[in-house]
C-alpha cells in the first residue's frame, strides 16, 4: 500500500507540473512582459548594488575606453536619463574589481588542479561583461513591449491629428492617455519640444530610445510632414497597418513555437504520470 501511495503522489506531482507548464505556455507572453515592465517602472531607481559598484568603479579610476555603441545600447535599454554611458562604465569597472577579489579569495582556492589561474582571469572578465549582457536582455524585452504598443499608439496619434491637434499636442495627448514605454517616450518627446528643444533633436532622441523600424518610419513621416506639408494621417494609417501585421506574425510565430513545448510536456510529464497511476492501481490490485 505504501508503494502505491508513493507512486500516486509522484503521478500527481508530474501531472501538476505538466499542467503548470502547459498553462504557462498558453498564457500570452505579452501579458507577462507587460506585468514585468510595470513592476520595473515602479522602481525607477537603481539598486543599491549598482550604486555601490558605480562608486567603486569611479574611485578606482581605471583607464577604460568606452565602446562606441554603448550610448546607443543604454538608450535602447530604456534607462533613465541620469544613467549615462559613463555610469555604466563605472559599474562595469566596479564589477570587474569585485570579480577579481572574489576570484582571488574564493574561487581560486576552490578551483581544482590548474584551473586556479584561469579562474582568476575569468572572474573579473565575466563580471566586466555582465552589465553588457543585462543591457542586451533589457533592450530585447523593451523592444518586444514597444512592438506590442506601436500599432495602437500610431492609430491614436492618427485620430488625434485628424481631429485637428498639432503633432506635438497629439503626441502629448497619446502619451498621457496610453500607458506603456512607447507612450512614456512620446510624452517626454512632446515635453522636450514644449520647453524649446528643437523638434528634430527631440524626434531623434525618440528614435534612439525606441530602436524599432516602425518608430523610425514614424519619425521620418513626422519630419517629412513638417518639411513638405504633406498630410500625416494616411502615412500613420499605413504604418499602423504594417505594425499590426508584424505583431500578428510574431504572435503566430510564438504560437508555433509553443506547440512543441506543450507536446514535450505531455510526453515527459503527463504520460509518466498516467503510467505511475496505472502501476499504483496494479500494485494495489495484486495485494
Amino acid at each position: 500500500m505504501a508503494d502505491a501511495l508513493v507512486l500516486a503522489v509522484a503521478a500527481a506531482i508530474c501531472a501538476a507540473a505538466a499542467l503548470l507548464d502547459a498553462l504557462d505556455a498558453r498564457q500570452a507572453p505579452d501579458v507577462r512582459r507587460r506585468a514585468r515592465a510595470q513592476r520595473r517602472a515602479a522602481r525607477r531607481r537603481r539598486s543599491p548594488t549598482a550604486n555601490a559598484l558605480a562608486r567603486l568603479g569611479r574611485r578606482a579610476g581605471l583607464p577604460l575606453r568606452e565602446p562606441g555603441d554603448l550610448a546607443r545600447r543604454v538608450h535602447a535599454a530604456g534607462l533613465p536619463p541620469a544613467v549615462t554611458s559613463d555610469e555604466v562604465m563605472a559599474v562595469k569597472a566596479g564589477a570587474a574589481l569585485v570579480g577579481a577579489a572574489l576570484g582571488l579569495s574564493v574561487l581560486m582556492p576552490a578551483a581544482p588542479g590548474r584551473l586556479g589561474p584561469v579562474v582568476v582571469f575569468a572572474a573579473p572578465a565575466a563580471a566586466f561583461l555582465a552589465p553588457d549582457l543585462w543591457l542586451a536582455r533589457r533592450a530585447r524585452g523593451r523592444a518586444r513591449l514597444l512592438a506590442i504598443d506601436l500599432p495602437d499608439v500610431l492609430d491614436l496619434t492618427r485620430v488625434a491629428v485628424a481631429s485637428g491637434l498639432p503633432v506635438v499636442r497629439a503626441l502629448q495627448a497619446v502619451g498621457e492617455r496610453r500607458g506603456g514605454p512607447l507612450a512614456a517616450e512620446l510624452t517626454v518627446c512632446a515635453a522636450l519640444i514644449e520647453v524649446g528643444v528643437p523638434r528634430a533633436q527631440a524626434l531623434h532622441r525618440l528614435a534612439a530610445r525606441c530602436p524599432l523600424p516602425g518608430v523610425a518610419a514614424f519619425v521620418a513621416a513626422v519630419q517629412r510632414a513638417d518639411r513638405h506639408g504633406t498630410p500625416l494621417g494616411p502615412a500613420l494609417a499605413a504604418l499602423a497597418a504594417d505594425a499590426r501585421t508584424d505583431r500578428a506574425r510574431r504572435i503566430q510565430d510564438r504560437a508555433a513555437r509553443a506547440a512543441p513545448k506543450i507536446q514535450l510536456a505531455v510526453a515527459l510529464l503527463l504520460v509518466p504520470a498516467a503510467m505511475l497511476l496505472l502501476a499504483a492501481a496494479l500494485i494495489t490490485g495484486t495485494r
